[in-house]
């Protein structure tokens, strides 16, 4: 790789690592606030929401970063055309598809970051989600009530205490339950105490009493106890752990388990998702090879890069589209699967014909025409008003 090689790819990179930080951590934010019940409900530290939430980084960072290594493609493109430095490399004899291996460089780092995310960080941080999530409710004694406080447990499940001693019992225990839309149950009880065993995690009422009330009849029905356990396990999630299609990895869908209950009752949506991953890290050597096509020609200070610039948008739109669509109605039509490598192979044929021939892709002139004369109007409205 020589200077201007290593030159193109050290900005390239630069700017793609910026933008992948910097849309990565918007879109995070976004999702985060999603789960700001973690320490709003379930009285959880930041730090705790933190690493919980940061574990969808991955799955972000696959979706971002082909549309990352665009920007930054396109970045680096415009700010060589506008220090003239693609006219002068190409007056000095480089070809453009001497200057585009530097670009494809890039692409191909993206490439393998992406297929490692793919097939093993983003399914891996998905589990490790959902297991987090899981010990943040297993104790929900623990984690969600506080004392003095009125604790939504799951819908329709109220729990509240008057305290916690220092030995672990509850006092002063009200809940309410309210799932079944036949009757309400309310307990109340003097004190309470956890219980674990193989069975699951209960909690034991003592001194209390239960309160139904069926919808069909007027009155409540009361019983008072000495002791009573309440099952907490099915608001702990502890159970035999199911991994959806997005949480399996790559090699788990090459070869699936033939008696895996996911693979007999979705077999398509499996093979859907399997070339999906499969075809992933290509797309950011077709957004490189689109962008490059449109942008990498030379040009005079005349010749308006705007247009090319939507039509570097545009086509890549369209093959994320035709990917996107391929693998949602592939799930039910296998056939449509074929669509995606179909569009990525008219991506890279039409791309690299282009910068082979040092071809500038251009809209016809009495289109250009027009968009500029649109453009001037548009722009002495907006200055009159």
């Amino acid at each position: 790789m020589g200077s201007i090689s290593r030159y193109i790819f050290r900005t390239t990179f630069g700017a793609f690592l910026v933008i992948l930080v910097s849309l990565t951590a918007v879109i995070w934010v976004t999702q985060a606030l999603r789960d700001i019940d973690l320490m709003t409900n379930q009285g959880q530290s930041i730090l705790v929401f933190v690493g919980i939430t940061g574990l969808i980084v991955p799955l972000l960072i696959l979706v971002i970063a082909p549309i990352a290594l665009l920007i930054a493609v396109a970045h680096t493109l415009n700010k060589l055309s506008t220090d003239s430095e693609i006219i002068v490399m190409n007056a000095a004899g480089m070809s453009p598809w001497l200057l585009f291996r530097a670009f494809l460089s890039v692409a191909f780092a993206v490439s393998i970051l992406v297929m490692a995310i793919s097939a093993y960080f983003a399914p891996k941080g998905l589990r490790m989600l959902g297991e987090r999530l899981t010990e943040v409710r297993a104790d929900v004694v623990t984690n969600l009530v506080q004392p003095g406080r009125f604790a939504i447990i799951e819908n329709g499940v109220t729990m509240r205490i008057r305290e916690r001693r220092s030995n672990g019992q509850l006092a002063g225990i009200f809940l309410d339950d309210q799932r079944d839309p036949a009757q309400r149950v309310t307990m109340i009880a003097d004190e309470g105490e956890l219980l674990d065993n193989a069975k699951g995690t209960y909690l034991i009422l003592q001194n209390g009493m239960v309160q139904r009330f069926e919808a069909k009849q007027r009155d409540p029905t009361m019983v008072v106890f000495d002791r009573y356990a309440f099952d907490l396990s099915q608001f702990t999630g502890q159970h035999a752990v199911k991994y959806s299609i997005r949480e399996r990895y790559l090699w788990q869908l090459l070869f699936p388990d033939p008696k895996d209950p996911l693979y007999t009752e979705q077999p398509n949506q499996v093979r859907a998702e399997l070339h999906d991953r499969l075809i992933a890290p290509v797309y950011p050597l077709a957004f490189a090879v689109i962008a490059f096509a449109y942008l990498g020609a030379p040009r005079t200070n005349r010749q308006s890069r705007t247009i090319s610039m939507l039509g570097a948008i545009g086509g890549v739109a369209l093959l994320r589209l035709a990917g996107f669509v391929s693998t949602v109605f592939g799930a039910v039509m296998p056939w449509m699967l074929s669509l995606q490598y179909v569009a990525l192979a008219l991506a890279f044929g039409g791309g690299l014909f282009v910068i082979r021939r040092g071809l500038i892709l251009e809209p016809p002139a009495f289109i250009a025409n027009w968009l500029a004369a649109l453009t001037e109007r548009l722009t002495r409205r907006v200055a009159t008003q």
